[in-house]
């Protein structure tokens, strides 16, 4: 098939691009102007910007794919400016699927698959949820609440994909591109938390350097409980999501959720870091930030049975005890 990667100088567009190719579709890599250096390996490299509707809708209609894939995030930004990072994100999950959706419709593509996060929902019910959970839209913390509002927007303009639970809160009931029986059949791919190369739990990445600099600690109870997911692996769901007829909003992580007080101090040791230290939970949001704070003491996991069934993917590395940290 014809196929567009959105997104392809990401953690996971690179190498969805080349796993695409050795499939033997025909692949063409949308990249931004600064990033046209960094393209990989393609069939064909477009240059355009998600956020510039015409000129996005010029690229799209040259190549007529007959599947589109959005990889576009803008979370390279992080260690320099996370403000920034998180606020071009957002954007790119509203504005830049609104135009890549009307895009993939005018130039008659019949599939198009979105990436999400699994970790968006609001932390009540059982430790583990599934794709049903309301998300936290509401959040107290305004930064996590607009990206949960983000997250919840994408998945409500992805044709095919039903509104997320919560979205109603999220300003997702007025018709737009994503209306029932609009533009290409769609699914959404609501990745685990990713490790791997290129990552933050990467060596050199973010979350790495401040396990090793003992940066991280544990709050007491560290009962939240963490998805994780090689990055090997979501590229293995999105060419299944790519080759698949399914639709609809699917969790794709590995088998083993786990809580902070496992996953964490394993991480530790195996990166050759010290123990992490235990804080009163209490001072958690100061010492670590809001969200981190939620992800150790309150996120809940993410069941994956949906993908595996509709989509027929299943993790290459079930556990992350088999290697987050060990790259």
């Amino acid at each position: 098939m014809r196929v567009l990667v959105a997104g392809a100088t990401g953690v996971v567009g690179r190498p969805l691009v080349g796993a695409l190719r050795v499939r033997g579709h025909q692949v063409s890599a949308l990249v931004r102007e600064e990033s046209r250096a960094k393209a990989p390996d393609a069939d064909a490299v477009v240059v355009a910007d998600a956020l510039d509707r015409q000129g996005l809708l010029s690229a799209v209609a040259a190549l007529r794919p007959e599947v589109v894939v959005h990889q576009m995030t803008a979370l390279r930004l992080l260690r320099d400016d996370p403000a920034a990072a998180f606020a071009r994100t957002a954007r790119l999950r509203t504005e830049g699927t609104a135009n890549l959706v009307e895009a993939a419709r005018e130039a008659g593509a019949r599939r198009l698959v979105a990436q999400s996060i699994a970790f968006a929902a609001a932390p009540v019910g059982g430790p583990v949820l599934d794709e049903d959970a309301p998300l936290y839209v509401d959040a107290p913390d305004p930064g996590w609440a607009a990206t949960v509002r983000a997250v919840a927007e994408l998945e409500r303009l992805v044709p095919g994909a039903p509104g997320p639970a919560g979205a109603e809160r999220a300003g997702a009931g007025s018709a737009g591109p994503g209306s029932a029986g609009a533009g290409p059949a769609g699914v959404v791919l609501r990745y685990g938390t990713l490790y791997g190369p290129g990552t933050a739990y990467a060596r050199t990445g973010a979350t790495g350097q401040a396990v090793l600099a003992g940066r991280l600690p544990l709050p007491e109870g560290a009962a939240g409980i963490t998805s994780f997911l090689h990055v090997e692996d979501a590229v293995g769901a999105a060419v299944a999501a790519v080759e698949s007829d399914a639709t609809g909003v699917f969790h794709v992580t590995d088998d083993e959720p786990a809580p902070a007080d496992q996953w964490l101090p394993h991480y530790a040791r195996t990166l050759g870091g010290p123990a992490p230290r235990t804080v009163p939970a209490a001072l958690a949001p100061r010492l670590l930030g809001w969200f981190v704070a939620h992800q150790l003491t309150e996120a809940r996991g993410a069941a994956s049975g949906r993908a595996r069934t509709a989509l027929g993917w299943k993790p290459g590395r079930p556990s992350w005890r088999d290697g987050l940290g060990a790259e």
